[in-house]
């Protein structure tokens, strides 16, 4: 009987992926909130359509269920974790580059949004797009690196799924 492998061979890959993330996201929020004073910036127009602001996101993304108590702080940390475990366990097993690179992306946002809840009580955003048209417009909400790279990360599992060569197919 063979013995069980817990990473695969892709897994540093991952693991590259992930921690290069999480330390990018890190050093702009570092540099952006300590170096270059955002929050007293206020509203820094970037170009059109791209602004930067600071913003403490308490919940999880879009700002869904905010936690305001060290209770509720500490129940989304548990989540995170948990759900970083998991994602670690998939992308320990990642059967392609894609997916290793895209799980890490995912797991190293994750991360780095933890290390500001841990830091901060709350996550650091600051990249806010919009759209003006008159009397129209569209205003998406305020973001990070991590929330960027969690959402390529979405992007390439599910690119692989649909498109890859090993992609599921129906009969």
């Amino acid at each position: 009987m063979r013995p069980r492998r817990w990473f695969g061979r892709h897994t540093g890959l991952g693991l590259a992926t992930a921690a290069t993330a999480g330390l990018i996201d890190q050093a702009s929020k570092l540099w952006l909130i300590f170096a270059y004073d955002l929050g007293g910036r206020g509203l820094v127009p970037l170009a059109p359509g791209l602004d930067l602001v600071l913003t403490w996101n308490p919940g999880i993304s879009y700002g869904l269920f905010p936690q305001h108590t060290e209770l509720g702080r500490w129940l989304l940390l548990a989540l995170q974790a948990v759900a970083i475990g998991l994602l670690g366990l998939w992308m320990a097993r990642a059967a392609s580059r894609l997916s290793a690179v895209a799980l890490g992306l995912i797991v190293g946002g994750a991360a780095g949004n933890i290390v500001d809840r841990l830091l901060y009580g709350a996550v650091a955003d600051f990249l806010f797009f919009h759209v003006d048209f008159g009397t129209w417009e569209f205003r998406w909400y305020v973001f990070n690196l991590a929330d960027a790279a969690v959402v390529a990360g979405v992007i390439g599992l599910i690119y692989e799924s649909l498109f890859a060569r090993n992609a599921a197919k129906a009969p």
